[in-house]
């Protein structure tokens, strides 16, 4: 099998996409044929949802994209492999991701102060939650663990460390609350 067939054969079973497997990657660019490669990838996706061009998500299986949820380009969702029963990112209905927003599950250990962070290994997984009607402003990070609330708003280029209550806009590094919605 030459070298182009492994990496087709290569993009279709990976458990990822992105700009990185362009043989998946182009289907992102048509309605029918980005929500037949998203149904087959991710562990949901929804109806009417979007996951844009130069989007990534690494473990897809472990992805609940809900109802009308978009992401946008650059944004990247790194799920956990490790634990089938942790590590998930679950995205409900009607929650928008801003372009550059990242997701996370799990981070590295960085203890042992005379061996490479590289070589530490990583922190269990946890799952992060974002509940319906949401909005993920760009370029904010989500770290391991956390739940953003329903209809609350994280502002663009927060670093959200703790729970986001529901109804709440929260904005900084790290994110604090600013107010609530009435």
């Amino acid at each position: 099998m030459t070298g182009l067939l492994k990496k087709i054969k290569f993009d279709n079973k990976a458990d990822r996409l992105g700009p990185d497997c362009p043989f998946t990657h182009w289907k992102l660019y048509f309605k029918k044929s980005m929500q037949k490669i998203c149904h087959k990838k991710f562990e949901r996706f929804g109806k009417d949802a979007e996951f844009r061009p130069y989007a990534y998500a690494i473990n897809c299986s472990k992805i609940s994209i809900g109802n009308q949820v978009v992401i946008r380009p650059g944004s990247m969702l790194f799920a956990d492999i490790r634990d089938p029963n942790k590590g998930r990112i679950i995205i409900e209905d009607r929650v928008l991701v801003g372009s550059g927003v990242h997701i996370y599950v799990s981070n590295h250990k960085f203890g042992e102060f005379n061996t490479p962070i590289i070589d530490q290994g990583h922190f269990d997984a946890f799952d992060t939650i974002i509940k319906t009607g949401a909005w993920i402003g760009a370029n904010s990070i989500l770290l391991p663990g956390i739940t953003v609330g329903k209809n609350s708003i994280v502002g663009a280029g927060s670093i959200v460390t703790k729970d986001v209550p529901d109804n709440t806009v929260v904005a900084g590094n790290p994110a604090r609350i600013l107010k609530t919605l009435s």
